[in-house]
């Protein structure tokens, strides 16, 4: 198969249909990764380590990776079905690169490949140096049987989650872990339960379906305010299907934002700068916890090479929750190791960890913490040039976009990444296609949470409109 019109890099790693992605495609792109790295590194990789997400297609994706590998006459290392930073900690710490397999949160007919630098995460400079050393000269058949480091790179990462609290922090807790199909399902219950926590398995599934931790109105959520109540539940947890962004909801069964437990987590770990796109909530900067917040666009690489820029001890999160772990951070069993990448399990440890050290349900940390009312969520099966067209219209049409916001009225506009309008009344409306997915999506932040979801429906109601037409 030649290479796939869909594939390309977005806001972490690459990402297209999985039909377009396994075989050839799959094996190209992973032998462009490894010139890229034979041309840039000091130090030559003998070892590459790959793991996968539960989607149908990546245990073959994975294998076709293996074969490139063993094509550029280098060892594949079989880390199984495994969180994206389980993966990225065991690589770094053997020195070797890795590739993960997944297509996180995108629709299950997509699939994609995330690189690790023996360093950790690549950058855009990165990509486009795996651009540059693509070609289209087909790989052949071989064989590949990678070595199986399934349990050492789970017990390396396991050993990290249990370092974060003190022992038995979460005793007295009762928390449900809605396993569906993330590759951190077993791991999230093994680590709560090891805090203390009594902890409820929820909603297994042995297939896969696709779970966006940003998206609160999906139906695949509905069970879950009835399970607090049945259960008798502090907290519902959960990750995305390569566990690399996470979900919490509180003892209300309130949905909490994943910038909200990226700031838990920083002011958890004594952070003094936060590293954060423009997404997350924008009264970060007035709360007065940090001696630095830095803003970037939209995706890992821009969070990480912001965070290699940044002095004093510095943790990063997006809105999504994902959370990474900079220089200078100490957690309650020592000094905590760099990982600068996106983790699911840190900010749920975190953001329970604060309840417990306060005495207090999350809900009232939450509601302690001024911050605006933010809600997010997005249109499904845009594609990607309709998406282009609304935005390229509303940054260069002045009466078009005041003709839109109505009576909400334009006060103000920013245009990073997406672009995002201030009302008159100081709420903020922020449009942005996915780089992921054909998809559009809005964040919106306002006063109050009526307010917000008012907000949040009105804007999804004009982007569906305007992207339809």
């Amino acid at each position: 198969m030649t290479l796939g019109g869909s594939l390309k890099f977005g806001t972490s790693g690459l990402r297209g249909l999985a039909a377009e992605l396994e075989g050839q495609a799959a094996r190209q792109y992973t032998t462009a990764f490894l010139r890229h790295l034979d041309r840039t590194l000091d130090r030559p990789v003998q070892r590459v380590f790959l793991a996968r997400d539960f989607r149908p297609s990546s245990q073959a994706i994975l294998q076709d990776c293996a074969v490139a590998i063993v094509a550029a006459g280098l060892e594949p290392v079989d880390c199984g079905a495994l969180p994206t930073p389980a993966l990225a900690l065991h690589a770094m710490a053997d020195g070797g690169a890795a590739i993960m397999v997944t297509g996180s949160h995108i629709p299950a007919d997509r699939n994609g490949l995330k690189f690790y630098l023996p360093s950790g995460e690549i950058g855009k400079q990165d990509e486009a140096g795996i651009l540059a050393a693509l070609d289209r000269q087909p790989i052949a058949d071989g064989e590949a049987d990678p070595n199986n480091e399934v349990e050492p790179a789970r017990r390396r990462y396991l050993k990290r989650c249990l370092g974060i609290l003190p022992d038995k922090a979460l005793a007295g807790k009762r928390i449900g872990v809605f396993q569906h199909s993330t590759v951190a399902r077993d791991l999230i219950f093994e680590v709560l339960a090891h805090y203390g926590a009594e902890v409820v398995p929820l909603g297994r599934i042995e297939g896969f379906v696709p779970v966006d931790t940003e998206a609160f109105s999906d139906a695949i959520f509905a069970p879950i305010p009835g399970w607090i109540g049945e259960h008798g539940l502090d907290a519902v947890v959960s990750a995305d299907g390569d566990g690399d962004r996470p979900l919490v909801v509180d003892e209300r069964g309130t949905f909490i934002r994943g910038d909200v437990l990226g700031l838990m987590t920083a002011r958890y770990l004594g952070a003094d700068c936060v590293v954060t796109p423009v997404t997350s909530n924008t009264a970060i900067e007035d709360l007065d916890l940090f001696n630095d917040v830095e803003r970037t666009r939209v995706g890992s690489p821009y969070v990480v090479a912001s965070m290699n820029q940044t002095s004093g001890a510095t943790i990063g999160f997006e809105a999504n929750g994902g959370t990474f772990v900079g220089q200078g951070i100490t957690a309650p069993s020592g000094p905590l190791d760099p990982l600068v990448t996106r983790d699911a399990i840190l900010p749920i440890v975190c953001a329970l960890g604060e309840s417990a050290r306060l005495g207090q349900p999350l809900s009232q940390v939450v509601a302690q913490l001024p911050l605006k009312s933010a809600l997010a969520d997005r249109l499904q099966d845009i594609p990607s040039e309709r998406s282009a067209a609304f935005l390229d219209r509303l940054r260069q049409d002045p009466d078009y976009a005041g003709g839109l916001f109505g009576e909400f009225g334009i006060s103000r506009r920013a245009d990073i990444d997406g672009l995002q309008f201030w009302t008159s009344d100081g709420d903020m409306v922020h449009f942005r296609a996915s780089g992921n997915a054909p998809e559009l999506r809005c964040y919106v932040e306002a006063s109050a949470p009526a307010k917000a979801r008012e907000l949040l429906k009105w804007g999804l109601e004009v982007a569906a409109r305007e992207t339809r037409l």
